[in-house]
């Protein structure tokens, strides 16, 4: 387990999945996040299956006084290059804006750069979510890129940005 100020990022085991169900069916979360059309079951059983296959995956359920509130993890591992693309969230609306956002990323982070030995991690976020690009700014990411109109959302194309952070600039 990895242990944030107070969050603990552990294992997902197969009786989270109707929780990452749930959650990536609801508008709300999905505002800014995940699959822009319903999940199945049987879809996120197969995506469990083929992630404890995946050594480019490195994926956490997020516990907050030992309830599962959400997921975090590294994707796109490249050991050749030391980097990683970081992903967050927290499934239960009632909890954000309390900063269980910035301690699961400062725990991946920290997890990141000194037990994966990455020397770059990198996010994609959408422009309009404020919240979390400032989020990201507080930890060290630095903007890379912006991609206009990149996704279609909501009945909109969204602008995307491209983040990260750096080992050298990472504040630990």
């Amino acid at each position: 387990m990895i242990r944030g100020k107070r969050i603990v990022l552990r294992a997902i085991e197969r009786q989270d999945l109707p929780n990452y169900v749930e959650w990536f069916n609801d508008p709300v979360v999905l505002e800014y996040f995940g699959r822009y059309r319903p999940l199945s079951l049987a879809e996120e059983e197969a995506w469990y299956e083929e992630m404890l296959q995946d050594p480019r995956t490195c994926n956490f359920a997020v516990e907050l006084d030992g309830q599962h509130v959400g997921g975090a993890g590294f994707s796109k591992i490249d050991g050749r290059n030391a980097s990683a693309e970081v992903g967050l969230f927290i499934g239960l609306p009632e909890l954000w804006d309390q900063g269980l956002g910035f301690d699961v990323l400062q725990a991946l982070l920290r997890f990141g750069f000194e037990q994966l030995n990455l020397n770059r991690i990198y996010l994609r976020v959408f422009a309009r979510n404020e919240r979390a690009v400032h989020l990201y700014e507080k930890l060290g990411f630095n903007h890379e890129g912006h991609w206009r109109q990149a996704e279609f959302r909501n009945g909109q194309y969204q602008d995307l940005l491209w983040m990260s952070v750096l080992r050298e600039e990472w504040a630990g």
